[in-house]
């Protein structure tokens, strides 16, 4: 297993609109009558107007594609998570399950703050893991012969509370990793296609994990000073989903009227999207053209949505903040995720995630405010922005052009986008 030089690579585009549109073909995919199936499991007797008044409330997410109506695939499930009324059937019916990773937080939280205080960079208790990462190209995706060219995800190690990363082994011999300037941080393959048979990259890495918890008091932030680069950097709009359009500088400044203190109106804005925006399953990023203004129009979010909508209310207070993502791979759940950090002015850069919210378990406002300056023991680190430049250059538009978890794919003829592949990660806890 030895690097190879990067290869020079020229540039070029698909409209964008087009992709836009075949990609929503596929997220919205059900029909009504199969929607309508799935919700009498729990609503028997439910009308068509019924469904009609959820798609107006955009509890029920629908799309036109050529005239004609469409659900998102995840859009009766959804339901059951977006609409109280709703969520308090399915929960009646089901049971009110907590999830697994919070089952995980219960011992790791008290954990990480009982030794944070002790760590000169408010880390808590170490966890190594061994990460086995594959991509798998369906057969005959491309004709034989073709090369692929694959930027599989892999640990950043600028970060802190994620050190000894150690790259294992490579399914190819040649292998370029990106420095650690890119945002993105990859394994990058090539390898020619068969014909009828699947193209396997994989990559196994170790590393290791800390938790974090900062313990903030308003008394420890400091007024900012506004003329440094990063604080002009961190506060700026960034397309295409951190952008402080009226509308946002007008709620975050209702949110946080009579407040000066920059934790307290960072609790206020995590408070507010925690309330009202729940967690749903998401559409594709590459085809909402504006993330916060999404999740404000439809009253939910996944992780990532809820942490742009967080990031651009900080920003419009004056408060510096960036996107991060990669893994959550507790014990008992492992998955894609997204989180940010958020700059307190004598304190520093603070771990933020939106998406957990207030601990719903904890018995004090400290424990429940965890994730507000902390953050769990089970994070792979992989991206410190969004948006960003792979490496090497990709010839053509990202499947996911915001985030970048899963892993890219493409060829001479084009982008090969996530129908056309699979991913899988393994975990083992050393």
């Amino acid at each position: 297993m030895r690097p190879i030089k990067p290869i020079l690579l020229f540039l070029s585009a698909l409209p964008l609109p087009l992709l836009a549109q075949s990609r929503l073909a596929l997220d919205f995919n059900k029909t009504h009558d199969e929607v309508k199936a799935y919700i009498q499991r729990y609503i028997p007797d439910v009308t068509d107007a019924q469904m009609s008044h959820w798609e107006q409330t955009k509890a029920l997410e629908t799309c036109y594609i050529d005239g004609q109506k469409w659900y998102f695939h995840n859009a009766a499930p959804n339901l059951f998570r977006i609409d109280p009324q709703c969520r308090a059937i399915k929960q009646q019916k089901d049971g009110n399950h907590p999830s697994a990773s919070m089952e995980d937080e219960r011992t790791d939280i008290p954990a990480i703050m009982k030794a944070a205080p002790r760590s000169p960079y408010r880390l808590g208790p170490a966890h190594r893991m061994r990460v086995t990462y594959t991509l798998t190209v369906h057969p005959d995706a491309v004709p034989a012969g073709e090369t692929l060219r694959c930027w599989l995800p892999f640990p950043r190690n600028d970060i802190r509370r994620q050190t000894g990363v150690r790259l294992l082994s490579t399914s190819e011999d040649h292998y370029i990793q990106s420095p650690s300037a890119y945002d993105h941080s990859t394994i990058y393959m090539e390898r020619k296609a068969e014909a009828g048979k699947p193209t396997v990259f994989s990559e196994t890495f170790e590393f290791t994990t800390h938790g974090a918890w900062f313990g903030l008091t308003p008394d420890m932030v400091k007024p900012y000073d506004t003329t440094t680069a990063r604080y002009r950097k961190y506060t700026a709009n960034r397309r295409e989903h951190i952008i402080v359009t009226p509308r946002i500088q007008h709620l975050a400044d209702s949110l946080t009227r009579g407040i000066t203190n920059p934790l307290l109106q960072a609790r206020a804005l995590y408070t507010y999207v925690d309330e009202h925006f729940p967690w749903a399953s998401a559409r594709e990023y590459s085809t909402i053209p504006n993330i916060p203004e999404y999740v404000l129009d439809n009253g939910h979010g996944d992780c990532g949505q809820v942490t742009l909508l967080f990031l651009t209310l900080c920003r419009a207070k004056g408060i510096p903040g960036h996107f991060e993502s990669g893994f959550m791979l507790h014990p008992h759940d492992t998955n894609l995720h997204d989180w940010g950090d958020i700059y307190f002015e004598g304190i520093g850069w603070v771990p933020v995630d939106q998406s957990f919210g207030r601990v719903p378990w904890a018995k004090d406002d400290t424990t429940r405010y965890f994730y507000l300056g902390g953050i769990d023991s089970y994070r792979l680190v992989v991206n410190s922005d969004y948006g960003m430049p792979l490496y090497p250059a990709k010839r053509y538009p990202r499947s996911e052009t915001v985030d970048f978890q899963r892993g890219e794919v493409e060829w001479q003829g084009g982008n090969l986008y996530f129908n056309q592949w699979s991913w899988n990660i393994k975990v083992e806890y050393l």
